[in-house]
């Protein structure tokens, strides 16, 4: 982790605020996009020549040509000039606030590459799931009533829901406003997360804006001010509530329709790209346009985006263009082309061209009806046969008929409908579940496609998956693991590390895994120069850039991801993914890349492998990038439930520590905090359930993680919360204590620590474990789940221990844990049993600490004699001895203590402060020992030994840890230590500003620097506590001192008189420093202990379970005697581990290795109480009062939405009734008619109606109306 952070510090964070430039350079803008200007006059017939068909005045056309001959029609092709464009930056709107909005100027035939890279790259809109062209509804024509509900509550909110861009006019008229109205009010309701998802974007022609001047600026506005006031009623305007804005030039002026065709080539061109973060979906983004009302013209505009394969959306009803297509498309259900006879080719032909020439008719009818002016009915036939022959890619919305809230799931169907007919794939819901993954729409998933009614392939659901683990969609990942996909299939090695190599830069991670594949890449490089020489005799020649150009050698690699886990993780566990790349646990690096790189040239055959643990390997890889609900997933469909929660914790924490975000840094603090809640919670169901099998999970080795333990895991991640559980406390006592009693007096203790008879009596109670019948019971197979009372932590531990160490001293290595103890005689077994128990260790340093302490003072105070040869006395040799065998101790405790290499463990050593406080009052001594042997530094050597007392004596405060009253108070010290640090700081501030005024003013002539630095210093500090020497400040004041003027009598050491000259000043001063130190900041400093207090007192207890732990650990590796004697049992360790061999358990703390069917109970026993955890908490969450409103709240929806369908019934059903009722009134008018006519003959009238309830109250109808 320690790398991590010097490469950090070292500027390993410029690759990530390089992307991250808030400045902008658009420089570049108008070399590569241009404008439009008209250069070439060309006059306007109607305008008396004022006006050239472009629009503009003559006196804009000065500096043009003039066209001399007969032109039909301007053209902007050919009468138009490419410039650099003018108008580009960020757009201010009057009264809109800060917010600025980009804009370009550009020439409608700019090739949308250009642009799309500038709206998402340079403007920061976000990559779309769906973009959505709302096209017709121009010009100043009210928007029906319905067609605004539409917009609002069924466009805005699938947008909203699916990412979507919103692509209009941009214009402050027709639908244009609407949809910018309804985006505003969206914005104002939802939350920030969700206004980042809904863009409008305005594409508007240049040459229509009213006030376009204010946006002209060759170099950029930033921002360019845009206030429209007085605006003429046929201007067009700006909507100030779109994000963004094309402003596409033709060179022409007050025209519409330029945009047409570069909105259509933006369209087809975004079509084409991909989904996701840096394009990585599964499906090219799906672009839909909608046609409101329009003119004639807008058949053109839909039967070009219809010939790139474009789908629509007709909103029938809403207007001419609207209405006509939705027309066609309802009555033009004849084929085009009828049968063909083979024996009748000339009357088939007749018959086509007599159909063909009916239904030009029919179609010419509809258009006269539709726009009764139109002149060119025929180019308009031809655009609606060719929009009809393209009827697949159209949806008909009947908005006055259907709901408008599924508006999101009819622009679903309408998408799958022309992804239905452009892909190869015959299956429909693959390409609508690719669409609802890449909108995020669950909901729409599992009413539509996981009801029940399809079933899914293995196939159907994988690209699909590897889409929502990319764009973090974890309730897609959950529902199609509910649905079949099996996640062991799936994951295999090749697919992890794909899904690492698709790691957003701007994350933390990807730029750790950069740099290990920077230097595996460039050790590949220069292996290959180093081993590459010329061979003439070999016939095998390899190129030299063969390794560095290969493109397997430079993605990412699992091992790279082990080596980022293995720095973040440390020393807790082994390296990840070290067995399929074949690596050994401790190879060094250089050979490890070395292996990989040579494993990647053979084709990286381990990709192909299935992982091992899939759902670890996805809950670590959604850890590391911080996705909050994709990692508690994975952690609940996780085995190892404990551990991997404080796993997860451990990996959040060390991030946090290096993320320079602010934002970043508190999330993963927070998503820490939640995992060490989860571990929490879950070991309280498994302490609740089984105290026993609690202590197990505790202790047991993971092989998934690496080996380690929850208790070591808890520990690196500084897991407070978690080792203040009371099942992890019971745990630590029960080692503590070990074989005996945990609630044995400490006199108990104490007295036959000094009378050891008194262990073999009844004075302490010890735990006698019945082995016999469970080694009977263990050699029978005896399952796990059906042991009740496993046995105690002391069996875990201390039997293991003593048994193999036992064994092997009787020559019989193989015996294990589970040897008959009863064969050790009862003296020796009770013996080690008290000796052996941490609490027994701990008491007995205390003492002999104690003992220490007292001789040591006994040696500074009375015994310190001169150096040799009259020195040092035997007490002080003795002390000299004692010192030694703490020297000793520490050596054993630096290399000889856990299983990691010999750096990592002195590094370890090194960050546990006791141990540098240990280390500091060794080397002190080892000092003053140096220094006393020689008269020149005797008295130096003493007073080192007097400072180097008070360290030793400091060093008891962490033997005082234990204590439950003391422990807590320990912490606030601690922690208040740092805030006299700080107030420090202050006071050395104000105190040397006061001392060297002071002293410049009072004693200027004395240059002495002893007396400068005391005066500068050391008064000013003693003046806070009231010793104020008035004699010396006050000059006015004659107490009858000696004093002189003279210098060279005050360099003998003569008393200097104070100066008189500023002695007003001199009072000044003093009193603001009395002020300022002696009620500031001393109330300062008291108020931060009150707050220190305050903030420890509640977490204290949390602190000192979490401090008890470590020195539990520390005592209980320590051997039985306590120093001096601590000598013997080195003695005896380095006899058994060196000579003879014998392996010791005690140097892995606290530690079960668990194989077969009783790590598999474990496992399944822990996931049930994880799975009866999640359920209480999901219940108890259903039955909070935030979700019982979200339910009533859908429930009033619902209620709401049938009383709409309720009201349009009965408003049908009143409308057919009045149909009926005039079909009534019209049949009895004319039998009337007839009766009295002589058409028939008379005959008996017709039998009355059989009710009244439709027959008109007026019997007669007027013929006028029929008429």
């Amino acid at each position: 982790m320690k790398k991590i952070e010097k490469e950090m510090e070292g500027g390993g964070g410029g690759e990530r605020d390089g992307n991250r430039k808030s400045e902008k350079d658009l420089s570049w803008i108008p070399k590569m996009i241009k404008k439009r200007v008209c250069t070439t006059f060309v006059e306007d017939s109607s305008s008396n020549g004022a006006l050239c068909q472009c629009g503009g005045a003559r006196e804009l056309h000065i500096s043009t040509a003039t066209c001399d001959g007969v032109v039909g029609q301007w053209n902007s092709a050919q009468h138009t000039s490419e410039y650099p464009t003018d108008a580009f930056g960020e757009l201010e709107f009057a009264g809109a606030g800060r917010r600025h909005n980009p804009f370009l100027r550009l020439s409608h035939d700019t090739h949308p590459d250009n642009v799309y890279s500038l709206m998402t790259n340079q403007w920061g809109l976000p990559i779309p799931n769906l973009v959505v062209s709302v096209v017709g509804g121009e010009g100043k024509d009210k928007v029906k009533t319905w067609v605004r509900e539409v917009i609002r509550q069924g466009l805005v909110r699938a947008a909203q829901s699916t990412g979507a861009w919103i692509m209009t006019a941009g214009l402050r008229e027709g639908v244009g406003r609407c949809v910018g109205e309804a985006v505003r009010d969206h914005c104002a309701t939802a939350s920030s997360l969700s206004q980042a998802k809904v863009i409008a974007v305005g594409v508007a022609p240049w040459g229509l804006i009213h006030q376009r001047q204010q946006l002209i600026n060759p170099q950029g506005s930033f921002p360019a001010r845009y206030y429209v006031q007085n605006m003429p009623r046929d201007a067009c305007c700006l909507d100030n509530n779109h994000q963004a804005f094309l402003l596409v030039d033709d060179g022409s002026v007050g025209h519409r329709g330029c945009e047409t065709m570069f909105r259509a080539n933006l369209e087809d061109f975004i079509s084409h790209q991909r989904t996701g973060i840096w394009g990585s979906g599964s499906i090219e983004i799906p672009v839909l346009c909608v046609l409101i009302a329009g003119d004639a013209a807008m058949l053109e505009r839909v039967d070009l985006s219809l010939q790139n394969s474009t789908p629509w959306l007709v909103l029938a009803g809403s207007g001419p263009a609207a209405d006509l297509i939705a027309g066609i498309l309802k009555d033009l259900n004849t084929p085009l082309t009828p049968p063909v006879s083979p024996t009748l080719q000339s009357a088939a032909e007749e018959a086509r061209e007599s159909n063909s020439a009916e239904l030009r008719d029919r179609v010419a009818a509809r258009i006269k009806k539709h726009f009764p002016l139109g002149n060119q009915v025929e180019k308009l036939v031809d655009q609606a046969l060719s929009i009809y022959q393209n009827r697949e890619l159209i949806t008909v919305f009947h908005g006055d008929q259907e709901g408008r809230d599924d508006f999101d799931t009819v622009i679903l169907k309408a998408l799958v409908r022309a992804a239905k007919r452009d892909s190869n794939d015959a299956s429909e819901y693959t390409e609508e579940l690719k669409l609802a993954v890449a909108w995020n729409r669950v909901d729409i998933a599992k009413s539509e496609l996981f009801n029940g009614e399809v079933h899914w392939r293995y196939e159907d659901l994988e690209e699909s998956m590897t889409d929502a683990l990319v764009n973090d969609k974890p309730q897609f990942v959950r529902l199609f693991v509910e649905n079949g996909l099996n996640i062991l299939d799936y994951l295999t090695y090749h697919r992890l590390e794909h899904l690492y190599g698709s790691l957003s830069d701007c994350t933390l991670v990807y730029s750790f895994l950069q740099r290990r594949l920077q230097e595996r890449v460039g050790l590949a490089a220069s292996q290959t120069r180093l081993s590459f020489t010329p061979d003439e005799n070999s016939s095998l020649k390899i190129p030299m850039n063969t390794i560095t150009n290969s493109s397997a050698t430079q993605q990412i690699t699992l091992y790279e991801v082990s080596r980022v886990l293995h720095e973040i993780m440390e020393d807790v566990c082994q390296p990840f993914y070290y067995g399929p790349l074949g690596l050994d646990q401790g190879v060094n690096s250089r050979k490890a890349m070395k292996h990989v790189n040579k494993l990647l040239l053979n084709g990286s055959p381990y990709q192909k492998q299935h992982c091992a643990s899939p759902w670890v390997a996805l809950f670590i890889w959604a850890v590391l990038q911080n996705r909050r609900e994709m990692s508690i997933y994975f952690w609940e469909m996780v085995g190892e439930s404990v551990l991997s929660a404080l796993a997860g914790c451990k990996i959040l924490r060390e991030l946090s520590k290096l993320e320079t975000e602010t934002e970043n840094k508190l999330s993963m603090k927070e998503l820490a905090q939640t995992f060490e809640n989860l571990a929490h919670d879950v070991f309280s169901e498994c302490d609740q359930s089984d105290e026993s099998r609690s202590y197990k999970l505790l202790i047991r080795q993971s092989s998934v993680w690496g080996g380690a333990t929850c208790l070591q895991m808890a520990t690196a991640a500084d897991a407070r919360l978690f080792f203040s559980h009371d099942g992890v406390q019971n745990l630590l006592s029960e080692i503590w204590w070990g074989d005996m009693d945990s609630n044995t007096e400490v006199w108990k203790l104490v007295l036959s620590f000094f009378m050891p008879p008194f262990i073999f009596s009844n004075l302490i109670s010890f735990r006698e474990h019945e082995k016999d019948e469970k080694n009977e019971e263990h050699q029978q197979g005896k399952e796990f789940d059906s042991v009740e009372g496993v046995e105690s932590l002391a069996e875990v531990i201390n039997t293991e221990e003593d048994m193999e160490e036992y064994s092997a001293l009787k020559g019989n290595p193989e015996a294990g844990p589970n040897a008959d103890t009863q064969k050790r005689p009862f003296i020796f077994h009770r013996w080690r049993q008290f000796w052996f128990a941490p609490v027994t260790s701990f008491l007995g340093n205390v003492l002999m600490y104690f003992l220490f302490l007292f001789l040591f003072a006994y040696v500074l105070l009375v015994d310190f004699k001169p150096p040799p040869p009259n020195g040092p006395a035997l007490s002080e040799l003795v002390l000299y001895f004692w010192v030694f065998t703490l020297v000793c101790e520490e050596i054993r405790q630096t290399f000889f203590v856990g299983s990691n290499s010999l750096v990592q463990r002195m590094k370890l050593y090194i960050q546990d402060i006791w141990n540098k406080c240990d280390l500091t009052a060794i080397l002190l001594f080892i000092l003053g020992l140096v220094l006393r042997m020689f008269p020149w530094s005797y008295n130096f050597g003493r007073a080192v030994m007097c400072v180097d007392y008070m360290v030793f004596t400091l060093r008891l405060i962490h033997i005082f840890a234990v204590h439950k009253q003391l422990g807590p108070k320990i912490i606030i010290v601690g922690k208040m230590v740092k805030d006299v640090f700080f107030f420090l700081f202050f006071l050395g501030v104000w105190l040397m500003a006061y001392g060297v005024a002071n002293q410049a003013l009072i004693y200027s002539y004395d240059s002495r620097p002893g007396w400068i630095t005391r005066r500068v210093f050391y008064r000013p500090y003693m003046h806070i506590y009231g010793q104020i020497p008035l004699d010396e400040i006050d000059a006015d004041i004659e107490y009858g001192k000696d004093c002189t003027d003279n210098i060279t009598l005050i360099n003998e050491g003569a008393e200097p008189c104070p100066q008189s000259e500023a002695n007003w000043l001199v009072l000044i001063l003093l009193s603001v420093y009395l002020l300022v130190t002696n009620i500031l900041l001393v109330n300062l400093l008291i108020a931060m202990f009150s707050y220190t207090f305050n903030k420890v007192q509640e977490h204290s207890d949390v602190y000192w379970k979490f401090q008890r732990y470590n020195l539990i650990v520390e005592y209980h590796s320590r051997p039985c005697l306590a120093p001096p004697f601590i000598i013997i049992s080195h003695l005896h360790i380095f006899f058994k581990r060196v000579i003879r061999r014998v392996p010791s358990v005690k140097i892995q703390h606290f530690m079960l290795n668990l194989k077969g069917k009783e790590a598999s109970w474990l496992n399944t026993w822990e996931s049930t109480l994880k799975e009866n955890l999640l359920s209480t908490q999901g219940k108890k969450q259903r039955e909070s009062d935030t979700e019982r409103l979200k339910r009533t709240s859908t429930k009033v929806d619902n209620v709401l939405k049938q009383m709409g369908e309720i009201r349009d019934h009965d408003r049908r059903l009143r409308k057919l009734e009045s149909e009926v009722e005039y079909c009534s009134n019209a049949l009895s008018w004319i039998v009337e008619a007839l009766s009295q006519s002589d058409l028939i003959k008379k005959a008996s009238p017709p039998p009355p109606p059989p009710s009244k309830g439709i027959a008109s109250k007026g019997s007669t109808f007027r013929r006028g109306k029929l008429r």
